[in-house]
C-alpha cells in the first residue's frame, strides 16, 4: 500500500482522495503525535490556515474538529500563505500548525500539511507515526477536555506582514514592482507587505473566488506577469503559487528569472555581506548545472539534496547553512523563515536590487543556465519507474550520449501521478531531442491506460 504522505504532506483530489473524513482522522492522529511534549497541565494548542480553494473551508473545519476532539485548542486564521502559518507556529506558543493547500496544483486538488512546534515541516518518521494511528481507536477526552475552536483571522495577517517588512533593512520607495498573486493565499499579504516596505505595486490575479487559484497565472504560468511588467514599465515582477511558498521573478524586459538565478544572486549577496554560513548554498538535484558552476566561480560551495524543500531544509539545519531552495522558486532564508516563503523572497530580491543599484537582469546574469528540457509525463505508474529495466537502459544510453556536457534526471512526482524527465545538454536541440525520446520510453513502459 502506498505511503499516504508525499513530499509535501497529504495531497489529492478534494472530496475523493482528500476527504473530510480523512481530514478529521488526520487531525485526531496528529494531535496524539505532535502534542506529546506538551507540558503537564497546559492545554495543547494548534493554528490552522488554508489557501483560497473552494474545498479549503470544508477540510479546515474537519481538521479542526479532529484536533478539538483530541483535546487541542485551535486558532483558525482562515486564508494565509503556508509560510505565514509556519511563522505563526514558530513565533507563538503552539504545539503544531496545519495548512490546507495543494500549493501549485489545480483548484480541484487539495492537501493537508503539518508543522511541528517551532514551525518546521515534519520528518518522515513523524508522518509515518501519524499515518499509523489513523485506524486505531483510543479514549478521547470529554467534557472540559474537548478542545475549543476560535477564529484568529483578524490578527494573523498583520503579525505576518509586520514580520515580512521587518526582514529587510532598506526602503523600496525607488522600485515599481508587478505582483502576480495567482488568486491564492497571498492575494492580500504580498501586495500589502511590498507597499509597506515602500514599493509602488501593480497587482494582478488577486481576486480569488474559490475556483481561479493558479488558473493560467502565478508561478506556473508567468506569461501574464511577463506582459504586465513591460506594459507598466516596472523594475521587475514576482509571481507566487497558490499557497505562496514559491516565488519566480521577471526582469524589466519580461525575461523570466527562475529559482536557480534567485538563489545564486541572493547567495552572492549574503557572501558579500559575510552572512552566508560556511559559504554554502543548498540546492536539489533539479538545479541547473549552470548554478553549480556559477557558485563555484563565486567561491561558494553547493550541497545537493533530493527534490523537496523539506529535504533542503533538513540539510540546511544539519549543516548550519542559511540559504537553500529549488529551481521552482522554493527559497528558504533560514535567518528569517522556517520554510520556503515567496513573499519574503520577493522582498529580499527587492532589497538586493536597491542595495546594489543594479537591475535584476544584471544580478541574475551571474547564473548562465545550461540548456535544459523538462517534460512531465502524466498518467503513468510512477512507482515502477525505478524498476523498469528497459527504461533504465534508455537512461544509461542517453547519459553515454551526453557525456560530460550534460545529465539526465528521471524523477517520479511526489504529489502527482507523473514522472518528470529532465535533460541538460550542450545545446537546446540536443536537450529537447534526448528528453523527448526518454519521455516516449516512459509513456510506453509505464502508461496506466
Amino acid at each position: 500500500m502506498p505511503r499516504l504522505f508525499g513530499t509535501d504532506g497529504v495531497r489529492g483530489l478534494a472530496n475523493k482522495e482528500v476527504t473530510a473524513n480523512l481530514a478529521l482522522s488526520l487531525g485526531d492522529a496528529a494531535a496524539r503525535v505532535l502534542t506529546k511534549e506538551t507540558a503537564p497541565g497546559r492545554r495543547p494548542h494548534a493554528v490552522i490556515a488554508r489557501d483560497t480553494r473552494v474545498s479549503g473551508a470544508m477540510l479546515a473545519q474537519a481538521v479542526a474538529a479532529g484536533l478539538a476532539a483530541a483535546g487541542v485548542d485551535v486558532d483558525h486564521v482562515d486564508v494565509l500563505p503556508t509560510p505565514g502559518l509556519a511563522y505563526l507556529t514558530a513565533s507563538a506558543d503552539v504545539d503544531l500548525g496545519v495548512v490546507i493547500s495543494a500549493s501549485h496544483n489545480p483548484m480541484e486538488d487539495n492537501g493537508i500539511k503539518f508543522f511541528a512546534r517551532g514551525g518546521f515541516k515534519l520528518e518522515d518518521a513523524l508522518e509515518d507515526e501519524i499515518e499509523g494511528l489513523l485506524a486505531k481507536t483510543w479514549t478521547r477526552p470529554v467534557g472540559e477536555g474537548v478542545g475549543r475552536i476560535e477564529s484568529a483571522a483578524e490578527t494573523a495577517d498583520e503579525r505576518y506582514i509586520t514580520h515580512l517588512v521587518d526582514s529587510i533593512g532598506v526602503s523600496l520607495e525607488s522600485l515599481k514592482v508587478v505582483v502576480d498573486c495567482a488568486n491564492g493565499a497571498t492575494s492580500r499579504v504580498a501586495p500589502e507587505a511590498l507597499r509597506r516596505a515602500g514599493a509602488e505595486v501593480v497587482v494582478i490575479n488577486a481576486e480569488p473566488d474559490g475556483y481561479n487559484i493558479n488558473l493560467h497565472c502565478g508561478s506556473t504560468h508567468p506569461e501574464q506577469l511577463q506582459t504586465a511588467v513591460v506594459e507598466h514599465g516596472a523594475d521587475f515582477g514576482v509571481a507566487f503559487d497558490g499557497d505562496a511558498d514559491r516565488c519566480l521573478a521577471v526582469d524589466a524586459s519580461g525575461t523570466l528569472v527562475d529559482g536557480d538565478q534567485i538563489m545564486g544572486l541572493l547567495a552572492i549577496a549574503l557572501k558579500d555581506e559575510g552572512k552566508l554560513a560556511n559559504n554554502t548554498l543548498v540546492v536539489t538535484v533539479m538545479s541547473n548545472l549552470g548554478l553549480i558552476l556559477a557558485m563555484k566561480d563565486a567561491g561558494i560551495e553547493t550541497v545537493q539534496t533530493g527534490v523537496g524543500d523539506r529535504y533542503v531544509l533538513e540539510a540546511m539545519r544539519a549543516g548550519g547553512f542559511v540559504l537553500g531552495g529549488e529551481q521552482s522558486g522554493h527559497i528558504i532564508a533560514l535567518d528569517h523563515a522556517t520554510t520556503g516563503d515567496g513573499t519574503l523572497t520577493a522582498l529580499l530580491l527587492a532589497e538586493r536590487v536597491v542595495r546594489s543599484g543594479k537591475p535584476l537582469a544584471e544580478l541574475a546574469s551571474v547564473v548562465t543556465r545550461l540548456p535544459q528540457t523538462l517534460i512531465n509525463v502524466p498518467n503513468v505508474d510512477k512507482r515502477a519507474a525505478a524498476k523498469d529495466t528497459e527504461l533504465a537502459a534508455a537512461v544509461a544510453a542517453a547519459e553515454v550520449r551526453l557525456g560530460r556536457t550534460g545529465r539526465v534526471l528521471l524523477r517520479p512526482s511526489g504529489t502527482e501521478p507523473l514522472v518528470r524527465v529532465m535533460v541538460e545538454a550542450a545545446t537546446q536541440a540536443e536537450a529537447d531531442e534526448v528528453a523527448s525520446s526518454l519521455a516516449g520510453v516512459v509513456k510506453d513502459r509505464l502508461s496506466l491506460s
